[in-house]
């Protein structure tokens, strides 16, 4: 990469919408304050997963509010700054807004890609390694055509309220979970990169769906990174060359 835009950013987790309409301003505001900022040296950003709390879109109806951070998303992308949309368990219910309004890339799977001379894994990182059957067994159902059709017949204003109470029940459920860090050998995430480093090697694994900022080495010459989220820690990650490091906004 040449020029002044040679940066590439990663965040996750920003669950827009939680608490209440005037909370997830205030974050929203300040995440679009970091758009702003990274813009003068960003060649691509990665939102791997969770933008929103809860997000569905019907053929002609997408949930309201979010405008300054939808046009602020779509002026990068104008920019020619790449950007990159993983779907999350709280917003895989992504269609064509994204690419067709803002000219934002949808990714629906974890992704290994070589950047800068290093390879990565990429990824939301919900439903991996062993384990938390319930969960991918819902979401393989929420996932199919004919639950999507199913929930597109019910009025919107019912079934987003219907979507962000039970997105809000499940966070209740976890408690505070999301801000202790278990261990390596009882983090999932960290359980699943190990498994598949061993088979095959990668100098990055970088997920969110976690919430906690982590930075461990997991292999010799492996780093293990989760993201952590905008909801406690506004954390991200910056690769500068190959140099990759968690800052906080």
């Amino acid at each position: 990469m040449t020029g002044t835009n040679h940066k590439i950013y990663f965040v996750s987790d920003c669950h827009f919408g939680i608490p209440d309409y005037q909370s997830s301003l205030i974050r929203e505001k300040k995440f679009i304050e970091w758009l702003e900022m990274i813009r003068k040296d960003a060649a691509e950003i990665y939102i791997l997963g969770d933008l929103f709390d809860f997000w569905f879109e019907y053929k002609h109806v997408v949930p309201k509010g979010y405008t300054r951070l939808l046009g602020k998303l779509a002026e990068l992308s104008d920019d020619g700054i790449k950007i990159f949309m993983f779907t999350g368990n709280h917003d895989m219910w992504m269609f064509d807004y994204f690419p067709a309004e803002l000219g934002v890339e949808l990714v629906r799977h974890a992704v290994v890609k070589e950047i800068n001379g290093l390879k990565m894994m990429i990824g939301h990182g919900d439903g991996l390694g062993d384990g938390d059957h319930g969960y991918k067994f819902i979401k393989k159902l929420f996932a199919g055509k004919i639950s999507q059709w199913l929930f597109a017949r019910l009025h919107p204003n019912f079934a987003i309220r219907l979507g962000l109470f039970f997105s809000r029940r499940s966070r209740i459920a976890r408690g505070d979970s999301d801000l202790i860090y278990s261990g390596e050998e009882c983090e999932r995430l960290v359980c699943y990169a190990r498994e598949i480093n061993k088979e095959e090697h990668f100098d990055l694994f970088v997920f969110g769906h976690r919430h906690l900022p982590i930075d461990i080495k997991i292999a010799e010459n492996t780093r293990y990174i989760n993201l952590g989220d905008w909801l406690v820690h506004f954390s991200y990650g910056e690769l500068n060359g190959n140099d990759f490091v968690l800052k906080r906004f």
